[in-house]
């Protein structure tokens, strides 16, 4: 189910010869619309509904505002728990942290809630590769995310350390975090909420150093049909209806299996990834339990 990755996240800062041939490749790719039939530059979706872009925002942050504190709990039942092994994964494919540098890497992990991934990216350096000066931040556009990451992080050892720090910002616009300064940029579960994920991706290019590693775990589409069918009807059957029981808040856990659904393809959010400027490597994604989730991953070229 989960394949091993032999992939170094910054291993293409040695081969130029490889990024020279991959620029030439995305130059020539189409820029994706984020718009769908029927919208215009006005409008976005929110789930299945199309609303004003500028509404969107508010729209997604009174549903996260919702769900911060059963946020993990939720997770875990809609997941069967599934999304933790998903999580280790993708951190240990990215292998941060570095035995060989002084400095450590700089880490942004944008819409990152609760914390597992910054929490995850700080043991594995720390513990797999003896890193003790990597640090991450994490970003997110909710405060009542940011709060419950800061009450959870008070329960790790980096409650109180200089190697993790939070700030509120919009991913499609980052002006804080100055251009070439990142090694890597995460984002975990969170983008499809984007109203412009085109310019957040772009601003991930900016803010990342050439050889820096952008790298999205996210909801995709499921590559069997059969499968998808079942899916499907846990997703929208019961989905929903576990957040009504646990939560009180049937409507928020509606948008967000909404949101899965409205989610680019695969191959469409590759190309999203290489318009912005990024070499994908290899397949340019690797499909977890059969496409219910996909890692994503671009590398801004030297």
């Amino acid at each position: 189910m989960l394949r091993s990755l032999v992939w170094r996240p910054l291993a293409l800062r040695h081969c130029k010869g490889a990024t020279k041939t991959a620029q030439k490749a995305f130059t020539t790719s189409t820029l994706r619309p984020q718009q769908l039939p029927g919208e215009d530059e006005q409008t976005t979706h929110f789930g299945f509904s199309t609303v004003p872009a500028a509404q969107k925002e508010a729209k997604v942050g009174a549903v996260f505002s919702s769900v911060a504190s059963s946020y993990d709990t939720m997770n875990d039942l809609m997941s069967l728990g599934i999304h933790r092994l998903w999580k280790d994964y993708f951190v240990r494919s990215l292998n941060p942290g570095s035995r060989n540098s002084e400095k450590g890497w700089n880490i942004l992990d944008v819409a990152g809630g609760t914390g597992d991934i910054a929490f995850g990216m700080l043991d594995h350096a720390t513990n797999v590769n003896l890193d003790l000066k990597t640090k991450v931040t994490i970003a997110d556009i909710n405060p009542d995310m940011l709060a419950e990451g800061r009450r959870r992080a008070l329960e790790t050892p980096y409650g109180n350390s200089k190697r993790l720090s939070f700030m509120q910002a919009n991913a499609e616009s980052m002006p804080s975090i100055e251009s070439n300064s990142l090694d890597l940029y995460t984002v975990a579960f969170g983008i499809r909420n984007f109203t412009n994920k085109d310019a957040a991706i772009r601003e991930a290019f900016r803010v990342l150093k050439p050889g820096g590693v952008f790298a999205c775990l996210e909801f995709s589409h499921v590559d069997s049909a059969l499968f998808n069918a079942v899916y499907k009807r846990w997703s929208f059957g019961a989905i929903p209806l576990i957040g009504q029981l646990v939560t009180g808040d049937r409507d928020s856990y509606q948008y967000l299996v909404e949101s899965i659904e409205r989610f680019p393809t695969q191959e469409e959010f590759k190309a999203m990834i290489e318009d912005a400027g990024f070499v994908t490597p290899g397949a340019g994604y690797e499909n977890l339990t059969g496409g219910i989730a996909s890692i994503h991953r671009g590398i801004k070229p030297i």
